[in-house]
């Protein structure tokens, strides 16, 4: 019983219960315990002004009531089921009579309350509201329409009421001077809960309340669609909730593509290496999420990322040729440092956006460019490998989407790719593997075992005696320098079969 002095202690000071001497709380625990008189209203929690929503409100009590009850409510249904034993029986009669059937809730001043709304639980138990016709009629349409029926009803019924305790604090709203203010503090979810209510009751000022409260308050996680499910229904009833869905939707159907071409040249020129990596991840990430959720055919404008692809293709060839001349490996490395970070930073800017054209389904275009890149390839090897080898990265990255089915260029995009880039790949083969390990420039790490397969199974695309000449060219390599490049034997293993064992498909 301490914690119901406790309490009613707490009424006294917040709820001015002196108008009402003869109210008393009771907890569930001291129902359970039967140290009280059994009673078909258990709990009374009588107010003697408008309900407010601070912590130490009534509304802070009723919810920890109707909380426990909910509890208790389970025990109650399973005390009606059949028991098996007599033991049981009598077990579950006991449980039954212990269980408050009732919970009376007092709404403003009690002694010149007028009117009852009784809800019912669909688990067996009742609140009862003792309220007043005028305050309901003025506020409701539901109550207004329910009290002009003659005779005049004594009490209102409520059956199956699913959230009883949203449904007494809506109505308790109903004596507030300002129902915004009382929202404040609230969760998302819970003033959604009393938009349901306040729409059943008809009750505009807590509706727009509400709508005036999910406008202003920010959205977590999953709230978003939540709040848009909840609302969209309203648009046709003048309530303003464009205000609202302005938030996740803008005038146009589809994003502008000069959108997303300005996004693209904000992270490209970003000038800070942390910002630019982690900003690449993100709109990456992104770029899939949307690839995803339109089932293979994202809006994205192909042409915005090809135009990016060429500046930072003509930038790229552009430093090449300054870095080949003999003139600048004489610099001293402060000299070079600048020309060689402008190098790294446009092959990385490059590869990012092959990233994307692969998730896009985009990259067949871009394979019969790099192909064409013959100088940039000429002057690969007289660049630095710390600088260049992006380059090869890029080329490996191909090699990969080609072999897993994920560009689909032309015979002589795939010759002419393995011609001109295949031996740069090689020379910088075993760099990458000990340098280039890990996630960086917004991309997937360098795997080699992952690159071999799609060199050898971009090689087996090719005809038979295009295979022979490459693998033939690489097992010179292969048996000189063994880990230093890539191994093909899967796709060596496959062209001798091709070539030894398979019979003749067509006699020539």
């Amino acid at each position: 019983m301490a914690a119901a002095a406790a309490v009613s202690r707490l009424l006294r000071r917040s709820l001015w219960l002196s108008n009402v001497p003869s109210c008393r709380l009771y907890t569930a625990a001291a129902v359970a315990a039967a140290d009280i008189p059994s009673s078909d209203e258990t709990w009374i929690i009588p107010s003697g002004r408008p309900l407010c929503l601070d912590m130490r409100s009534p509304y802070n009590v009723i919810r920890r009531s109707l909380d426990e009850f909910s509890l208790y409510s389970d025990r109650f249904h399973r005390a009606r089921e059949p028991s098996i034993s007599s033991k049981g029986t009598e077990r579950s009669h006991q449980q039954n009579a212990k269980i408050p059937r009732k919970i009376s809730v007092g709404l403003g001043q009690l002694e010149t309350s007028d009117l009852k709304v009784l809800l019912h639980t669909k688990c067996g138990a009742s609140v009862r509201m003792s309220v007043h016709r005028n305050v309901l009629a003025e506020h409701s349409r539901f109550f207004a329409d329910k009290l002009s029926e003659q005779p005049p009803v004594p009490q209102i019924e409520i059956l199956d009421c699913d959230d009883v305790e949203i449904y007494v604090e809506t109505v308790g709203l109903m004596y507030a001077k300002d129902v915004k203010r009382r929202l404040i503090k609230q969760s998302v979810s819970r003033v959604l809960r009393i938009l349901k209510i306040a729409e059943t009751l008809g009750f505009h000022a807590c509706i727009k309340s509400c709508l005036d409260y999910l406008e202003a308050v920010p959205w977590e996680g999953e709230e978003e669609e939540k709040v848009v499910s909840s609302i969209r229904h309203l648009q046709d009833d003048g309530y303003g909730i464009n205000p609202i869905l302005d938030r996740v939707a803008s005038g146009f159907c589809h994003p502008p593509n000069d959108t997303l071409s300005k996004i693209l040249e904000m992270v490209l020129e970003s000038g800070e290496g942390r910002g630019r990596r982690e900003m690449k991840s993100l709109v990456l990430k992104l770029l899939k999420e949307n690839l995803l959720m339109a089932n293979g055919s994202a809006d994205i404008s192909v042409e915005s990322l090809y135009a990016s692809c060429r500046r930072c293709l003509e930038s790229l060839l552009d430093l090449f040729r300054h870095a080949s001349e003999s003139a600048f490996t004489d610099l001293s490395q402060e000299s070079r440092g600048p020309v060689e970070r402008r190098i790294s930073l446009a092959a990385g800017n490059l590869l990012w956006l092959v990233e994307i054209l692969v998730d896009q389904h985009a990259a067949d275009e871009f394979a019969t460019l790099w192909a064409s890149q013959n100088e940039l390839a000429e002057l690969h090897s007289r660049v630095p490998i710390t600088s260049r080898h992006l380059v090869s990265y890029i080329t490996s990255r191909l090699f990969v989407g080609i072999g897993k089915g994920e560009l689909l260029p032309s015979k002589e995009t795939r010759k002419q790719l393995l011609h001109v880039w295949l031996q740069p790949l090689i020379d910088d083969y075993i760099w990458l593997r000990h340098h280039y390990s890990w996630l960086q420039h917004g991309c997937r790490g360098f795997d080699g075992m992952v690159v071999d397969e799609g060199i050898g199974r971009t090689i087996l695309t090719l005809p038979l005696e295009e295979q022979q000449s490459i693998l033939l060219s690489w097992l010179g390599t292969f048996s000189k320098s063994g880990d230093s490049c890539p191994n093909l034997q899967r796709a060596f293993e496959v062209w001798w079969r091709r070539t030894f064992t398979r019979p003749p498909v067509i006699c020539r």
